[in-house]
């Protein structure tokens, strides 16, 4: 996977596919591979795909210390731009969702659509709250983390047709997942914790689309009603499922995901 020197960091990305641009940018405790790879083989036929690890994620490496929205913006621009990406359609899921809509505001003449899923645009004391918890957890016993994440980042209908061996594999998983990635999960959280991109809202000149997960117990929906109500034009989509939706429901997010980009593909 190519790199790219952003500021001081060094900027993994994954880069595949032929045709218009399309940036992926991932969530809290993900990297481009795990929140992507279904998205990523839908769309390579058609789209040029990069996603990048942003810090604290896969093989990125940067200086340490606090993480910024402005800083993980800069990355997306920085690996777009390597690629050979003019302009570009941007996808983003949670802490992605903060950074696409921020990098639209910021280089809104680069943007050729905006989707962003489970975003919001300035953390309140629920969510604070809340994060501060995973920070404590991922410190302590990334075991109970994962456990907390069973039941908060899903919808509904996936709880009740849970198992208990369902549970457990699960939390399994995502302990295995974390497992020496303590500092980035942190590292990110906390950059969650300090976002109020509220400023960059109204100059996102593209074609947007806010999807909204019903069962979003992390950033409720509230927040992505306000992205739509601030950003010029926005659209808004709920759909079932809970703040985990792109591992929650793979097919089902990555059939509405790439349905819109084919609509604005067409139409660019």
């Amino acid at each position: 996977m190519p790199v790219v020197t952003v500021g001081s960091s060094t900027v993994n990305y994954l880069v595949t596919g032929t045709g218009p641009g399309l940036v992926l940018v991932h969530g809290t405790g993900a990297d481009a591979q795990a929140n992507w790879g279904p998205l990523i083989d839908a769309a390579s036929g058609r789209f040029t795909v990069v996603a990048p690890d942003l810090s604290g994620s896969g093989a990125t490496v940067d200086a340490g210390g606090p993480i910024l929205v402005e800083d993980l913006v800069a990355q997306v621009l920085g690996a777009a731009e390597h690629a050979g990406l003019e302009r570009f359609h941007l996808v983003g899921h949670s802490l992605g969702a903060v950074v696409a809509v921020a990098t639209a505001g910021t280089r809104p003449e680069k943007i050729l659509s905006l989707t962003a899923h489970a975003g919001w645009a300035r953390t309140d004391p629920w969510m604070a709250f809340q994060m501060d918890l995973w920070v404590r957890l991922v410190r302590t016993d990334r075991e109970l983390l994962a456990r907390l994440l069973q039941f908060t980042a899903m919808g509904e209908e996936t709880l009740r047709a849970r198992s208990a061996e369902d549970f457990e594999q699960a939390a399994a998983a995502f302990t295995a997942m974390l497992g020496g990635a303590e500092d980035g999960f942190a590292r990110q959280t906390l950059a969650d914790i300090s976002v109020d991109i509220t400023g960059l809202l109204p100059q996102v000149s593209a074609p947007t689309l806010i999807v909204s997960s019903a069962d979003d117990r992390i950033v409720p929906p509230h927040h992505q009603r306000e992205l739509a109500r601030l950003i010029p034009h926005a659209d808004l989509v709920t759909v079932p499922g809970g703040h985990g939706l792109p591992f929650e429901d793979p097919a089902a997010f990555t059939a509405l995901i790439t349905g819109h980009l084919d609509r604005m593909a067409a139409a660019v």
